[in-house]
């Protein structure tokens, strides 16, 4: 199953929104989802902090910020 990777951190709202899309697009397209809290690596953090929330797929950025189902589901759902 394909994974996507969604960096956060805790108390981001934005981060609670893009996880709520994420888990609404998850009924249209099987896909897991790997949660990683940037707070918990330095590198990790002085690159997303000014991002979050970041949407990942097979190493490549799909979106970050605000996030938009059809946005999302065009970069998820590509090969």
């Amino acid at each position: 199953m394909m994974e996507i990777i969604y960096y956060s951190r805790p108390n981001c709202g934005l981060c609670e929104d893009g996880k709520q899309m994420l888990n609404l697009m998850r009924e249209d397209i099987p896909f897991q989802v790997k949660e990683v809290n940037i707070e918990e690596d330095d590198e990790l953090h002085k690159k997303y902090m000014m991002m979050i929330p970041v949407v990942e797929k097979d190493g490549q950025i799909i979106q970050y910020g605000v996030l938009d189902y059809v946005t999302l589901l065009e970069g998820i759902s590509a090969n």
